[in-house]
């Protein structure tokens, strides 16, 4: 009786694993709850420049994949929710050169283009049917035996079966995903030299941190294969020597200094950006770094210098902004803010950032110009959470409680708080004018979140 109760006991934690890898896997489930996501205007366009001949050579349109800024040191990138590209901070730092993260892009974009995330839940099925399977087919040996022994073997056999099974199945689709990005490049005349140059370093990794790599549990092909399998592609690929315009390394560059000033300890960026170095990258590390380590007037006058040179840069103009809020010095913040949205003007984070400042300053004359820069924020980005939380803080001070509540329902339906969403909509319903609307948008946000609470 022993066995049989410890039978029952394991197929209901079967049951229950077979619930659970669903919600493990759910790519949705990792983005709202493990992922630190950064925003920053200069390198998402930097980005954007690196995917439009890519996404031009996919048929991708680029104003609906949306890149994410993930703040993690590994080396990693991913598609998920949707088309939505999620790039490592880690990846984007040690890549030595531009390709190489143009590489893994259009790997990302051939899952895109073949729908691996939308057919993703069928690879869990076929997983938990291969598995049930193999476990029916120990189950009449351990009923009759009545031993323990034999179902824990049962789960054990059934447990690899659809392991294997599923693993099978997203390794077929990281060969799909290379394939269709050697394709990309070559139709965007970008050879697959960086994507090579990127799975080599992927090898060296595995070799620090697996001694005893097994291919038949792994989410990914051996990095060694995919080495194999890119370097056969460049012998016959017409643009194997092709190079890149310098205006992508110079983008580069500027990239990965900024992410080290931001990132990294002040004293790392100095060691990696000495004085010595008086290249833009360097400069541009150096202010960073010392407006993080709070040298506010130090940092004022290394961007002047910049700016001073390169008076036409719109980023060199928001970092003094940047510069200056983070010092305390609001009042002369807004200034380079206004300045870099005459050269930027769609620029929704500038835009943000103004705003806030504005708001900050604590003026009520300073509230309509705020208010119109986050509303036209908006318009680029009508998903920015923050904007909408800036916005109700302004309809707030004027008493207005019912775009109060409304801005509070925009801004907990786009971070996924559905019952803090409801409860806004609800208010926002009792005060806003009848038929108005914001009396009507917040109706579409009640709907919407009783949608994803019944969902």
């Amino acid at each position: 009786m022993g066995g049989k109760r410890l039978l029952h006991r394991n197929l209901l934690i079967l049951a229950m694993m077979a619930g659970f890898l669903a919600v493990t896997l759910d790519p949705a489930f990792a983005q709202r709850r493990n992922l630190s996501l950064i925003r920053d205007t200069e390198i998402e366009n930097t980005i954007r420049v690196y995917t439009a001949p890519i996404f031009k050579a996919a048929g991708l349109d680029p104003t609906v994949v949306r890149i994410h800024l993930v703040n993690d040191s590994s080396l990693n990138a991913f598609v998920a929710n949707g088309q939505r590209i999620f790039i490592h901070t880690g990846l984007l730092m040690r890549a030595k050169q531009p390709d190489e993260v143009i590489g893994v892009l259009a790997h990302e974009a051939g899952h895109i283009t073949g729908g691996h995330l939308a057919r993703f839940g069928d690879g869990i099925a076929d997983a938990q049917n291969a598995s049930l399977l193999a476990i029916l087919l120990g189950i009449p040996a351990a009923v009759v035996s009545g031993r323990a022994d034999v179902a824990a073997a049962a789960l054990s056999l059934g447990s690899q079966v659809g392991q294997r099974n599923f693993l099978s199945y997203t390794r077929a689709n990281e060969q799909a995903a290379d394939q269709a990005a050697v394709n990309f490049l070559d139709s965007a005349g970008i050879s697959s030299r960086g994507l090579l140059a990127f799975m080599e370093l992927l090898t060296q990794e595995e070799a620090i941190f697996t001694e005893t790599p097994n291919p038949y549990t792994r989410t990914h092909p051996l990095s060694r294969d995919r080495v194999v399998f890119i370097e056969n592609h460049l012998k016959s690929s017409p643009v194997a020597k092709n190079r890149l315009d310098q205006t992508y390394f110079k983008l580069h560059e500027r990239m990965q200094a900024k992410l080290r000033g931001f990132l990294l300890p002040p004293d790392q960026t100095y060691r990696l950006y000495p004085e010595t170095d008086r290249s833009i990258p360097a400069r541009y590390a150096r202010t960073i770094a010392m407006m993080q380590d709070s040298e506010t007037a130090n940092a004022v006058e290394m961007i002047d210098a910049l700016i001073a040179d390169y008076p036409e840069d719109p980023f060199f103009i928001e970092l003094k902004g940047d510069i200056l809020r983070d010092g305390g010095r609001l009042d002369e913040a807004a200034a380079p803010y206004r300045q870099a949205l005459e050269i930027l003007p769609w620029s929704a984070l500038i835009r943000r950032s103004l705003a806030q400042t504005l708001i900050e300053l604590n003026a009520p004359d300073y509230d309509d110009e705020a208010e119109e820069h986050l509303r036209d924020a908006l318009r680029y980005e009508p998903w920015m959470s923050s904007a909408w939380r800036l916005l109700a803080t302004i309809y707030g001070r004027r008493g207005d409680f019912g775009n109060t509540a409304l801005a509070q329902a925009e801004e907990a339906i786009n971070q996924g708080r559905k019952d803090a969403a409801l409860a806004h909509a609800k208010r926002a319903i009792d005060l806003l004018p009848n038929g108005s609307s914001g009396w009507l948008r917040a109706q579409d946000i009640e709907v919407q979140a009783q949608r994803k609470k019944d969902g």
